[in-house]
């Protein structure tokens, strides 16, 4: 398994680790419930080193993206980040991504999911008929996100940049804990609020220094000590996002799911074309035969990962693409894609759970506010 330049940090705190993506990563520390907690009303900091990077330099940047996108990307402007997604021919979701304007028309930076680099690198490629140039950066770039309704506070006496006032979506390039060229950006995937750290990871100039990710890391947690600051798991970002009702690539959205169909109708503009854009309006206008829906239990019971959903019946309607105890709301809940006469809030579907069907209610995303 590859290891993140935090591999090392992350064993000495006593996380347990496992293989995620190709990469040996930390599930949890003190536990995922109190991870959980502590990014929900203070801070943590999560390493998601494991995402993938690329640059897309040069006139025809632009047009290249908008082609493998489905969001209009020349809406965006210097500083501003946008989510959107690539299609296969047949719509389905190759990955979902962001999109980071670092100068308008001249340079973006993709940043993609960990089990999709090699894929989404090879699409991108096999489109670029022009003169962009493309750069895979994933290898020497660190990503540190830290999550929390404390985390620009924590963080902010590190740079000159003001974080505390960073908009949603929106990005920075300065000097962080005296490293240079760092960028931070507030897009986040817990919904508790937060930046995200990219830097290079440059190796120590002298023996006995740390690298730019051990100064990094080190100072984040210096500055956070008094807050209570804590490293964070995979497991609690997988409770944190579905909780909000964001998809994880591989279980929620996939090759053979559509924008449309995953509920991402507002990433698809049809201002443009791009890859599967004709088949996508034709499957709008005819209407989808399954969405995807946010579920709490009304019975007792978890639901997980490929568990049929069925009607009162006993039909199979569906099927759960992920499923938790909700830590915030004490209550079992689950997206999954169902029958579009199911889809409906307030409908009632069935969770087949060890031959029993338990039964759960649709509701409105995302669970919490």
């Amino acid at each position: 398994m590859k290891q993140t330049p935090f591999t090392v940090k992350h064993i000495a705190a006593g996380a347990k680790m496992a293989g995620f993506a190709g990469f040996n990563m930390p599930i949890s520390y003190s536990g995922i419930n109190d991870e959980h907690a502590a990014v929900r009303n203070n801070a943590g900091v999560f390493d998601v080193s494991h995402m993938g990077e690329f640059i897309l330099k040069g006139e025809g940047a632009l047009d290249l993206i908008q082609r493998v996108c489905t969001n209009d990307a020349s809406k965006l402007t210097n500083g501003k980040i946008q989510y959107s997604c690539l299609t296969n021919e047949n719509g389905g979701i190759i990955d979902d991504l962001l999109i980071y304007c670092i100068e308008y028309l001249a340079e973006y930076m993709l940043v993609v999911n960990a089990s999709n680099i090699e894929k989404d690198w090879d699409w991108i490629s096999y489109h670029n008929t022009g003169n962009t140039v493309m750069n895979n950066i994933s290898d020497k770039t660190c990503l540190l996100a830290v999550q929390g309704p404390n985390a620009a506070k924590i963080l902010q006496p590190l740079t000159d940049m003001d974080i505390l006032d960073l908009k949603y979506y929106t990005f920075l390039k300065g000097r962080f804990a005296g490293i240079d060229n760092v960028l931070i950006s507030a897009t986040g995937y817990t919904g508790a609020g937060g930046v995200e750290i990219y830097f290079e990871d440059l190796p120590a100039g002298r023996a006995g220094e740390e690298s730019n990710a051990g100064k990094i890391w080190n100072s984040i947690f210096e500055a956070g000590a008094p807050f209570g600051l804590k490293p964070i798991g995979l497991g609690a970002r997988d409770t944190l996002r579905l909780e909000m009702g964001y998809c994880l690539y591989g279980n929620d959205i996939d090759d053979f799911t559509t924008p449309l169909e995953a509920g991402l109708g507002w990433i698809t503009k049809f201002s443009k074309s791009f890859t599967a854009s004709e088949y996508l309006q034709k499957q709008k206008a005819a209407g989808v035969d399954k969405k995807l829906v946010g579920f709490e239990m009304t019975d007792r019971g978890i639901p997980r990962h490929d568990y049929h959903i069925k009607d009162a019946e006993g039909n199979l309607i569906g099927r759960v693409t992920s499923g938790t105890q909700s830590p915030t709301l004490g209550k079992a809940i689950g997206l999954g894609y169902v029958t579009a006469e199911f889809a409906g809030v307030d409908s009632d579907i069935y969770i087949e759970v060890r031959d029993k069907l338990l039964k759960a209610k649709v509701v409105k995303l995302p669970f919490i506010q």
